[in-house]
């Protein structure tokens, strides 16, 4: 058979595959090695994470406050529903259901939106708070104030901004182990002024942040990325492009879809939940 009836009986097959069967297993190979090195990337965010954490619990420990846990969660549902959405609409492509195709990739895409606008929420609180990265993390009177509230942990007055870390008098039931700087190492020298997490605005918070930003930042990329194929996917779907004798584009971006609901998934109780 020559080039033309091969590509009259497999329009989709490019022309140095042998076969469909092989070109969608070669599509696939592909695909899982791309997410390899996807989970290893974010795996360096993890141990950076892991290795802070471990060194300066108190610094997790305050700043995790001004994560609202209701937006997280919810972000968290709608992840959960879209990947649904997705290994739905991957099967209504094999099964060659066009409408039901494009409803749940339209559902799919709708949970994206509904991702990131609610992280659009939460990004901009935390710049008008002043609760940013580094040098630019400057926490204004309201964020505080708002930490206090949500743990009852702070003094009754809101603490006042400060370029330098905001310390406070130990109450007497202060402990008089130090923090995780000092407390493995023993009990604090005596006569020096000790503090306990929930009191205090810790010192290098920011290195909360810049994780906080750094990881759910590279996360969101990611989501806005699968927005795009998406879209793509939807109007090749409206065009008859995919069903059962070719959904590999379709496959292929729900493993990509599943990925990065996957590392979410980590990343909400890791940073929304620590206690």
């Amino acid at each position: 058979m020559n080039e033309a009836a091969h590509a009259e009986l497999a329009p989709h097959r490019w022309h140095h595959f042998e076969s469909s069967e092989q070109q969608f297993d070669s599509g696939k190979l592909g695909m899982w090695l791309f997410l390899a090195t996807e989970v290893l990337m974010f795996g360096g965010l993890f141990c950076a994470y892991a290795i802070y954490r471990g060194n300066h619990p108190e610094i997790f420990h305050f700043g995790h406050q001004f994560l609202d846990k209701k937006w997280g969660g919810i972000n968290t549902i709608v992840l959960i529903c879209s990947s649904l959405s997705m290994a739905w609409a991957v099967r209504a492509a094999q099964l060659g259901q066009k409408a039901l195709l494009v409803t749940m990739l339209v559902i799919t895409l709708a949970c994206a939106f509904g991702f990131m606008g609610i992280k659009y929420v939460e990004y901009t609180h935390k710049i008008h708070s002043g609760l940013l990265w580094g040098t630019n993390y400057h926490p204004n009177e309201h964020a505080l104030h708002e930490a206090e509230e949500a743990h009852h942990e702070l003094d009754a007055a809101t603490l006042a901004p400060s370029e330098k870390p905001v310390w406070q008098a130990p109450t007497e039931e202060a402990s008089t182990i130090g923090p995780a700087a000092v407390a493995p190492k023993g009990l604090a020298p005596a006569g020096e002024t000790v503090v306990s997490h929930g009191d205090l605005n810790p010192k290098n918070v920011h290195i909360f942040f810049g994780i906080y930003f750094a990881m759910t930042g590279l996360h969101g990329i990611h989501v806005l990325g699968g927005m795009i194929v998406i879209t793509w996917l939807i109007f090749g779907a409206l065009a008859g492009r995919f069903g059962p004798q070719y959904f590999t584009p379709v496959d292929l971006v729900g493993l990509y879809w599943h990925i990065v609901d996957m590392i979410w998934i980590f990343l909400f109780p890791l940073l929304y939940l620590i206690d």
